[in-house]
C-alpha cells in the first residue's frame, strides 16, 4: 500500500490488475448530524450522484455511522469523469431535485429492515453522538436547501477526505476539485447507562450483546473466539440456537464495538440467554484456551496471504487514516497476530463482559444472571400542571416550565427537560414527541390526555424552531385513541337491561296484587287473565336472567 496525494487529498494506492477501482471517503456520518437534521448526509449523497444519471460503469455511495463513501470501478477515463462530476455536484448541489430525493429516501427507509442490533446504540449512548444511528432520518421532513449547502460546504472538503485507488496506477489526469476545510473530529462518547453489564427487554427472537473493548489485535481475536464458543455451546451442544455470530467494528477512536447474536425459538429464549451469558462469563473467568486462540489466529494469518488482501482492505485503511489510526503493512499485521498471548485475549473477555449491554427477549428474566436493568424511567417528574388520561391506563401528563413528564399510578415517570431535548417532533393534529439526550421520550397526544389549548401553546414555545421537526399529517387510523376498561357495559345494553327489569317488576307486582284479590266466583275470564300475566312475568324474568348471564360471560358485569 503506497501513500500518495491528489489535489491536497491524502491517497492510498495498491497496484492491481483489472479495472481501476477507486473511492473517496469523507469523515462525516450519522453520528455527526443534529437530530433535527437526521438524514442530511444521506440526502447530500443522493443529490451528489444525481447528475451522473444512468452510468455504464459501476458506481455507488453509502453513508455510515462515521463516514460517507463514494466509489466506482471502470476505465481510467470513466473513473476520472466520475470524480470530476462528483466534486462539481458537491460544490453546487442540484437542490431543485431535493423534494424528489427526500421521497426516494423515505421510500428506501420504509423498505429497509433494521438489524438485530439497531436499538443498542440508543440504549448505550442515548439520543446523541453514536446513539443517533438508532433513530429514523426524520430530519428529511424539515431540511432546507440552505441546510444542504451549509452541510456540504462544512463536511465535504479536501481536508476531510481520503482517496483510495487500485489499478495499474493512479490516473494522471485525476482531479479532486474540493474546497479547503478541516478534518472533522468524532463526537465524544456519551453514556445512557448507570452501570454495566446491563440489559433491556425488546421484541426479538434471540439475544444480542453490544460491548466496548480497547481496539486492537487481541480484541479482534477475542471476537472470533467468542463466535466459536457460542456456536459450540448453543448450536452443537445444547441445540438451542441455529445462528451464533459476532462482529468487530472499530468506533473510530481507541475503542471498538463487539456485537454478538444468537437466535432462539420462543420456548428456548431463556435457555439461549443463560447459555449466552454463561459462555461469556466462562471466557472471562476461566480464560481462553490456547488451542482456541491458535485456531482463530491461524485463520487470521491465512487471510494475510490472500493475493487480494491489500485491495480488500483499502476502504478500511482509508477510514483509519481519516480517523487518525495507524496503518500497518501485512507483515506488521502478521507480527501483531503472532505476538498475542492467551492471557491478552482473556483480558479482553473480562473487559467485554464488564461493559456488556444485552438485548433480551420479553418474558425472560435477566436479573438472576447478575445483569443490571438499563434505565427505562426518569428519576423524577417535572413540577407543573397535571392532565389525566382520557382512558383507563392511569397515566398523567405533566406540563411544566422546564419540561414534560408522563407519570404512572405507581409514581414512575418519563421526563424530558426542554434544555436536554435535542429534537421535538410536531404533528399537524397537535401531537408532539419530545426526545431527551438520555434516550427517554415523551409523547404528548391530545387524544389521550385532557390537555387544554393553553398547555399545547406553551409546549409550542418550549423548544426552539431549530430543534423542532414538523412531521407530515397522519392518517386518522394512525392517531392513537384512549383505551377504555372492558368492565363498562355498552350504554344501549345498560338501558335495555334496566327497562326490562322495571317492566318485569311492574308485571310481577300486578300479578301479586291480582292473585291476592282473586276469588273463584270471579269467573273463567279472570282466571285466563291471571294465567297470561303469569306467562308474561315468567318471560320477563327469563329475559333479565339471560341478559345478566350473557354479561357475565362477556366479562362486562
Amino acid at each position: 500500500m503506497i501513500r500518495r496525494e491528489v489535489d491536497g487529498v491524502p491517497a492510498l494506492f495498491v497496484k492491481a490488475d483489472g479495472p481501476v477501482r477507486a473511492g473517496l471517503v469523507f469523515r462525516v456520518g450519522r453520528v455527526d448530524e443534529p437530530l433535527p437534521l437526521a438524514g442530511v448526509t444521506h440526502l447530500v449523497e443522493h443529490l451528489a450522484l444525481h447528475r451522473h444519471g444512468l452510468m455504464d460503469h459501476h458506481a455507488n455511495a453509502s453513508v455510515g455511522s462515521t463516514v460517507s463513501h463514494f466509489y466506482t470501478a471502470g476505465t481510467a477515463a470513466e473513473v476520472v469523469a466520475f470524480f470530476q462530476q462528483l466534486c462539481a455536484s458537491l460544490a453546487d448541489l442540484p437542490v431543485a431535485r431535493m423534494e424528489v430525493e427526500k421521497e426516494i429516501l423515505l421510500t428506501e427507509a420504509a423498505g429497509r429492515s433494521n438489524g438485530v442490533n439497531a436499538n443498542l446504540p440508543l440504549w448505550r449512548y442515548g439520543a446523541q453522538g453514536h446513539g443517533q444511528v438508532s433513530y429514523a432520518e426524520f430530519g428529511l421532513h424539515r431540511i432546507t436547501a440552505d441546510d444542504l449547502r451549509d452541510w456540504a460546504a462544512e463536511h465535504f472538503t479536501r481536508d476531510n477526505a481520503v482517496l483510495w485507488v487500485a489499478g495499474n496506477d493512479v490516473p494522471a489526469d485525476l482531479r479532486l476539485d474540493l474546497p479547503a476545510g478541516a478534518r472533522r473530529p468524532l463526537p465524544p462518547p456519551t453514556s445512557a447507562l448507570q452501570s454495566t453489564p446491563a440489559y433491556f427487554h425488546a421484541t426479538a427472537n434471540g439475544v444480542v450483546m453490544d460491548t466496548l473493548v480497547r481496539r486492537g489485535t487481541a480484541a479482534q481475536l477475542f471476537a472470533a473466539v467468542l463466535e466459536r464458543a457460542l456456536y459450540r455451546q448453543l448450536r452443537l451442544e445444547s441445540g438451542v440456537s441455529y445462528t451464533a455470530t459476532t462482529d468487530y467494528s472499530p468506533r473510530g477512536d481507541d475503542m471498538a464495538t463487539i456485537t454478538a447474536y444468537v437466535d432462539a425459538l420462543p420456548q428456548k429464549k431463556a435457555a439461549a440467554l443463560h447459555g449466552f451469558v454463561d459462555t461469556v462469563k466462562l471466557l472471562a473467568r476461566s480464560g481462553v484456551a490456547q488451542e482456541e486462540l491458535d485456531a482463530v489466529r491461524t485463520m487470521a494469518l491465512a487471510s494475510l496471504d490472500d493475493p487480494d488482501f491489500e485491495l480488500a482492505r483499502l476502504p478500511t485503511a482509508a477510514v483509519d487514516l481519516l480517523t487518525g489510526q495507524p496503518l500497518f503493512t501485512a507483515a506488521e499485521l502478521g507480527d501483531r497476530l503472532r505476538s498475542v498471548a492467551a492471557a491478552d485475549v482473556t483480558a479482553v473477555a473480562g473487559e467485554a463482559y464488564a461493559h456488556a449491554l444485552l438485548q433480551v427477549p420479553h418474558g425472560v428474566s435477566a436479573d438472576v444472571l447478575g445483569l443490571a436493568a438499563a434505565p427505562t424511567t426518569s428519576e423524577s417528574p417535572v413540577a407543573g400542571r397535571r392532565y389525566p388520561s382520557r382512558g383507563d391506563d392511569g397515566l398523567t401528563l405533566v406540563v411544566g416550565d422546564d419540561g414534560v413528564s408522563l407519570v404512572s399510578k405507581a409514581g414512575q415517570a418519563l421526563t424530558v427537560r426542554f434544555a436536554d431535548c435535542p429534537v421535538r417532533l410536531r404533528w399537524p393534529d397537535g401531537a408532539s414527541t419530545f426526545i431527551g439526550t438520555d434516550g427517554i421520550s415523551v409523547a404528548v397526544e391530545p387524544t389521550l390526555y385532557r390537555v387544554d389549548d393553553a398547555a399545547l401553546a406553551a409546549l409550542d414555545r418550549a423548544v426552539p424552531d431549530r430543534r423542532t421537526v414538523p412531521m407530515p399529517e397522519r392518517h386518522p387510523d394512525d392517531i392513537p385513541q384512549p383505551e377504555q376498561s372492558q368492565r363498562t357495559a355498552p350504554p344501549a345494553r345498560k338501558v335495555e337491561f334496566g327497562i326490562l327489569a322495571v317492566l318485569t317488576a311492574v308485571v310481577l307486582a300486578g300479578f301479586v296484587a291480582m292473585a291476592s284479590a282473586w276469588r273463584p266466583e270471579d269467573g273463567a275470564l279472570s282466571e285466563r287473565l291471571l294465567l297470561l300475566l303469569m306467562v308474561l312475568s315468567g318471560l320477563g324474568v327469563i329475559r333479565v336472567a339471560l341478559l345478566g348471564f350473557g354479561r357475565l360471560r362477556m366479562g362486562r358485569w
